[in-house]
C-alpha cells in the first residue's frame, strides 16, 4: 500500500468517524424525545482496488446510518387522557393537515385537541381513524387502506341521550293489605330527546294473593302538571304463590308503549322486569314490618335511560378505541384506531419532528386494529420514551474520538513521510 493510500484510507476513517459522532449527537439530543428510535453507525470496508497484485489492497471505510425504528421504548404514565403508547409493532397513521391525503408513520403518541378538535400530536400532526357508531360498528367502512382513514376530531361528536327501554323494579307489597286498597309508586323514564318524565304506578289488591298494576300517562318529572305523552298498557294481573315469592303476571314481557311526546321525541316502548318466578329477586309479597300500616317498601328501581348530556372529554382503550365521555354519565365509542405495520420497519424514510414514510425498502403496510395481525396494543394514558441509552451513547462517543485521533495520527505521519521524501529528493 502507497503512501498516498494509507492517506486517503486514514481521511476515510476521519469522514466516517465525523458521521459517527453525528449520528451519536443526534441520539443523545433526542434522548427525551417521545417515541424516538436511536440509530447506529454501520461500518464496511472500502476496496478501491481489489485486483491489486500486492500484499495489501489500497482502500478505506464506508459508514451508513443504521436504523433501530423496530425496538421497544420504554411506557412512561401520562396524565393526559388522549396520551397513548404502542406496545409492540406498528404506527400511528397521521397527516400533516386535515384535508391532506399524504400519509406518514410515527411513533409519537402524544396527542391533544386542537382549537378545531382534531386530535393532533405535538408535532402538528393529525392522528387518523375510523368513524364508528355506539355499536362499534366502522360508518364509512374499513378497506384496510389509510385511504379509509379520516382524522379524528371530538368537536364532530354530538351530546348524547338515551330513551328508557327497561325498568326493573325491586319491591315488596304487603301481603296484610285489605282487598280493594291502592298504592301508588312512580318513577324516571327519559324520552329520546333526554328529557325526564314521570310515571305513576297503581298497586291494586284485587284478592288474596292477586294484585292489579296499572300505569298512569307520563308527566314531565320538573312540572308535574303537564301530561307529555299517552301511555298503553295494562293493567297486568301479578299472582303471589303463598310463599310470597312471585307466581305469575298476566302478560310477559309487561310492556307500556308512549306515544306522543308532547317533547317532539319518537315513541316509545318500556319493558319491565318484575323478577323471576318462583323468586324474590323482583315483586314479592310478604306482610308489612312490626305491624305497621300496610305500605309498598321500594328497594329499587332503575332504568337505562340517559338525560342529554354534553360531551366532556375522550380516552382511549387498549383495543384503540376512542371512547367519548359524557356528563350525563354515558361513554361511547366514537372512533377506532388502527395501527400500521411494515415488513422492515427499520427501511422507513424517517422525517423531522419524529415521523416515517413508506419506501421501497420497507415494503407496504398493513392496516390492523390494534391486539390482531400482528400488530401491539395501545396504551392509554401513556407515552413511549426515546430508544436512547445516554450511557451507551458516551461510551460509542469516546471510542469514535479514539478512532478519529488514531486516524489523525496517521494522516501526520503520512504528512512527515512525504515531508523526509521530498527533502531527499533536495
Amino acid at each position: 500500500m502507497s503512501t498516498n493510500s494509507a492517506l486517503y484510507t486514514a481521511t476515510s476513517a476521519l469522514n466516517a468517524q465525523s458521521t459517527n459522532l453525528s449520528i451519536i449527537s443526534t441520539n443523545l439530543a433526542n434522548s427525551s424525545t417521545v417515541g424516538y428510535k436511536e440509530s447506529s453507525a454501520y461500518f464496511s470496508t472500502l476496496i478501491t482496488d481489489p485486483y491489486s497484485s500486492s500484499a495489501s489492497s489500497s482502500g478505506g471505510v464506508m459508514v451508513s446510518a443504521q436504523q433501530h425504528i423496530d425496538q421497544q421504548g420504554l411506557i412512561e404514565a401520562s396524565s393526559n387522557s388522549t396520551d397513548m403508547a404502542i406496545s409492540g409493532d406498528g404506527f400511528f397513521v397521521v397527516t400533516g393537515a386535515p384535508d391532506e391525503d399524504v400519509f406518514y408513520y410515527t411513533r409519537s403518541g402524544s396527542f391533544s385537541t386542537d382549537e378545531d378538535g382534531y386530535l393532533v400530536n405535538q408535532n402538528g400532526y393529525y392522528l387518523q381513524g375510523m368513524a364508528v357508531d355506539s355499536e362499534g360498528n366502522y360508518i364509512n367502512g374499513n378497506n384496510g387502506s389509510v385511504s379509509s382513514l379520516e382524522p379524528i376530531n371530538l368537536n364532530a361528536v354530538a351530546g348524547s341521550a338515551e330513551a328508557t327501554e327497561n325498568v326493573s323494579i325491586v319491591a315488596n307489597l304487603p301481603a296484610d293489605a285489605e282487598i280493594g286498597e291502592v298504592f301508588t309508586t312512580s318513577s324516571e323514564v327519559f324520552d329520546s330527546l333526554g328529557v325526564s318524565h314521570t310515571i305513576d304506578y297503581s298497586w291494586e289488591k284485587t284478592a288474596e294473593n292477586t294484585w292489579s298494576l296499572s300505569f298512569s300517562d307520563p308527566v314531565l318529572s320538573s312540572d308535574t302538571s303537564q301530561t307529555t305523552g299517552t301511555a298503553a298498557g295494562g293493567p297486568v294481573t301479578i299472582t303471589f304463590n303463598e310463599d310470597g315469592t312471585l307466581a305469575s303476571t298476566s302478560v310477559d314481557p309487561v310492556t307500556v308503549s308512549v306515544t306522543g311526546w308532547t317533547t317532539g321525541a319518537a315513541d316509545s316502548v318500556v319493558t319491565y322486569d318484575l323478577g323471576t318466578v318462583d323468586g324474590t329477586d323482583g315483586l314479592s309479597q310478604f306482610a308489612s314490618e312490626n305491624g305497621d300500616e300496610p305500605t309498598i317498601s321500594i328497594t329499587s328501581v332503575s332504568q337505562d335511560g340517559l338525560r342529554f348530556g354534553e360531551f366532556e372529554q375522550a380516552y382511549v382503550d387498549e383495543s384503540g378505541m376512542v371512547i367519548a365521555v359524557f356528563d350525563n354519565g354515558q361513554n361511547r365509542a366514537i372512533y377506532q384506531i388502527p395501527l400500521a405495520n411494515f415488513n422492515n420497519p427499520n427501511g422507513l424514510q424517517g422525517f423531522s419532528n419524529n415521523v416515517y414514510a413508506m419506501t421501497v425498502a420497507s415494503g407496504d403496510y398493513t392496516l390492523n386494529i390494534p391486539g390482531y395481525g400482528g400488530v401491539g396494543e395501545i396504551q392509554g394514558y401513556a407515552l413511549e420514551s426515546s430508544t436512547v441509552d445516554t450511557s451507551e451513547e458516551l461510551t460509542d462517543m469516546i471510542i469514535a474520538q479514539q478512532a478519529y485521533s488514531a486516524a489523525s495520527q496517521v494522516v501526520s505521519t503520512t504528512q512527515d513521510m512525504f515531508d523526509d521524501l521530498m527533502s531527499a529528493t533536495r
